[in-house]
């Protein structure tokens, strides 16, 4: 593709939501040139900032727009060194003039690169006029600095928002589809995930604000890595939690293997993750994965003011409860996700539950691996709990929908592993009730199995004290 056709396609994108969402939705000002100099595309807020029609702009070039302008010669000299690349790309703060106003712009221009090729310019504007006013009032000051912090950081945004557009994925993708892309809101086969640290709430209560950001950040960018790895598309992070989507914007016919490789690999990640926290001090983390395939809207869910991409629909809400069924390192996938599979996966087990809110029951499937072309697995750790010479005297409560029931049970722990144990009690208990056990803190777990007043139980939080109150029970 040459750099015509290359221009041509980002026209062609200005009017598809593509466009719509990264240009016209943005108070940042964005011009983007050929090599000519000549402007193809210019958002609204370009058009407000310089005071000139978005029509009076395209398909004109930038000498006989601003050059004749003896007093915009700053604003034109900086576009013009990225032109010649001194240097490659600039920003600056300009004074420029239209006919009723003298405004201040911080102007930062870019190049557009194809197959390592100056194939065009990104000029992007904000005006800081308001800014540039309040910084001559002392008492005003401290208003500048939370107003240049938000500049700082809406530059930011915006270079990597754009840079992310102009991506060679995503104008290959344009090539190919010939701007069928859509990221409008409309029904489509995709596959969500939802993942989820166990214990995670007890764990904010145990550490330090910056040592708890510093963990979270390095857990959630290797995520995110994976993710990204297997064509999934982030839609939010929710404190520890990630819900992310296979198969949109862009369709794929592999969504759900897509998906189902790289929830794998997030586990087997856990381990380098752990290592790292080790090293650091850090509590190890486990994490559940609830994955579903089916129809959901997905599109542009916001107001006017405040927009994001989105997905919603009955789809979500079960994956939700699938998640809440994992216990740490589990994948659980549904039925439908299971029959959109045709890579050969490995499944532990099959697991019959009835979701709040759903009409059936449901089977879920504990993956470890798949196959051809991905061929990657994780390995089920055994961690039978060994029995003890007297059984230990605890005390419980249910959780509900996350809240602790007040209610306290007695029960006895008579057998302990590493993430387990099985505890008696004559409270009847079901399989995948959460409970919260005082031991030697709160110590959370969920219900995997129940036979006769004795049940199995999966440690979803340790208490920091935990061991010391085993072993002083144990002697």
């Amino acid at each position: 593709m040459n750099r015509e056709e290359w221009m041509l396609i980002l026209e062609q994108a200005e009017q598809n939501q593509i466009a719509s969402g990264i240009f016209n939705q943005l108070t940042e000002g964005i011009l983007i040139a050929d090599l000519n100099g000549v402007i193809r595309l210019a958002n609204q807020a370009a058009a407000d900032i310089l005071e000139i029609p978005k029509a009076g702009m395209k398909g004109k070039s930038f000498a006989s727009l601003f050059f004749d302008n003896p007093e915009n010669d700053a604003f034109s000299q900086t576009v013009v060194d990225a032109f010649y690349a001194k240097p490659r790309n600039s920003s600056t703060v300009v004074s420029f003039h239209t006919e009723k106003n003298v405004k201040y712009l911080n102007v930062f221009v870019s190049v557009l690169l194809l197959e390592e090729k100056t194939a065009g310019f990104v000029i992007a504007m904000t005006d800081l006029s308001e800014l540039m006013e309040l910084r001559d009032s002392a008492q005003d000051m401290a208003r500048v600095s939370r107003m240049n912090r938000q500049l700082t950081a809406r530059n930011e945004l915006l270079q990597k928002t754009f840079g992310m557009y102009v991506s060679d994925d995503v104008v290959s993708e344009l090539l190919d589809r010939r701007g069928k892309v859509e990221l409008g809101g409309k029904k489509q086969n995709l596959t969500i995930m939802m993942s989820d640290l166990r214990g995670f709430t007890a764990l904010c209560e145990q550490m330090g604000a910056d040592d708890l950001i510093a963990m979270l950040n390095h857990y959630l960018a290797v995520m995110t890595g994976v993710i990204q790895k297997y064509n999934g598309t982030i839609i939010e992070f929710i404190g520890d939690g990630i819900l992310a989507i296979f198969g949109a914007p862009i369709p794929s016919e592999m969504h759900a293997a897509d998906a189902a490789a790289a929830a794998v690999e997030m586990q087997a990640s856990m381990s380098k993750i752990n290592q790292w926290n080790v090293r650091r001090g850090y509590p190890r983390l486990e994490m559940g994965i609830g994955l579903n395939t089916g129809e959901a809207i997905v599109g542009n869910v916001g107001s006017k003011k405040r927009v994001k991409y989105g997905v919603v629909g009955s789809l979500v809400n079960l994956c939700g409860r699938i998640e809440s069924y994992t216990t740490g390192g589990q994948i659980l996938i549904s039925e439908s996700m299971r029959a959109a599979i045709p890579n050969p996966l490995t499944i532990e087990r099959e697991l019959l539950v009835r979701p709040k809110g759903v009409s059936r029951e449901q089977v879920l499937f504990h993956v470890t691996g798949i196959g051809e072309p991905y061929n990657v697995s994780i390995k089920v750790k055994n961690d039978t709990p060994k029995a003890l010479r007297e059984p230990i005297p605890v005390y419980f409560s249910l959780i509900r929908e996350k809240h602790t029931l007040e209610e306290r049970h007695y029960a006895g722990i008579t057998a302990i592993g590493r993430g387990t144990c099985v505890m008696e009690t004559e409270v009847a208990l079901n399989v995948y009730d959460n409970l919260q056990v005082q031991a030697g803190g709160r110590l959370l777990c969920k219900v995997l199995d129940v036979n006769s007043g004795s049940c199995l139980l999966q440690f979803t939080s340790i208490p920091a004290g935990f061991s010391d109150w085993v072993k002083a029970r144990s002697i």
